[in-house]
């Protein structure tokens, strides 16, 4: 039985290694969105009855950006958003591998910048401290370089799948709705 979290969209241009990794990071995502709905909630309560927690913001900032990034990761490996795929659903191919190397490649090389620019501003934010807890910036930053890695990693193992396997599947969605071809 395949893992109900994992979705099986496009499961020829993905590596089952890499299965428990969209597990965890699927996870994750959950949990951050929880607890920022969660730390929202407080904030709004406390500060309503004129005892403001002002740790609560900073705790619901981090929660916002660690989601944030851990769902854009995950999304680009179920290709759910930095994909274009209305023009390459279309064609088939030579055409369509050409543009499905094309659309990939322009998503590795934003990884590939969200990871090395992440970097280097996690480094600087050693410098910088939020508010009130003092801890370094650098803990919140550090979501920028995961988050590019990884999707440097998912559009990587989309592009040699898709070499391997070609990018067309037995099924392609259409419009939201799965078609077969």
């Amino acid at each position: 039985m395949s893992d109900p979290i994992v979705q099986q969209t496009g499961r020829h241009l993905k590596w089952p290694a890499l299965d428990p990794l969209e597990h965890a990071l699927m996870i994750l995502c959950g949990v951050c969105l929880a607890a920022f709905a969660f730390s929202t909630f407080v904030d709004v309560v406390t500060r309503e009855t004129g005892h403001a927690l002002l740790w609560l913001q900073e705790v619901t900032s981090t929660f916002f950006v660690y989601g944030i990034f851990i769902g854009s990761a995950v999304a680009t490996r179920r290709n759910d958003h930095l994909f274009l795929s209305a023009l390459t659903e279309k064609m088939s191919g030579a055409p369509r591998r050409f543009f499905e190397v094309f659309n990939r490649g322009v998503v590795l090389l934003v990884g590939v910048g969200m990871f090395v620019f992440g970097w280097q501003n996690f480094m600087t934010g050693f410098g910088s401290f939020r508010m009130p807890s003092m801890l370094p910036m650098s803990y919140l930053y550090v979501a920028i370089p995961l988050c590019g890695g990884l999707v440097a990693l998912f559009s990587l193992e989309q592009i040699v799948n898709g070499l391997k396997n070609g990018f067309q599947s037995d099924v392609e969605h259409v419009h939201g709705r799965e078609v077969g071809i």
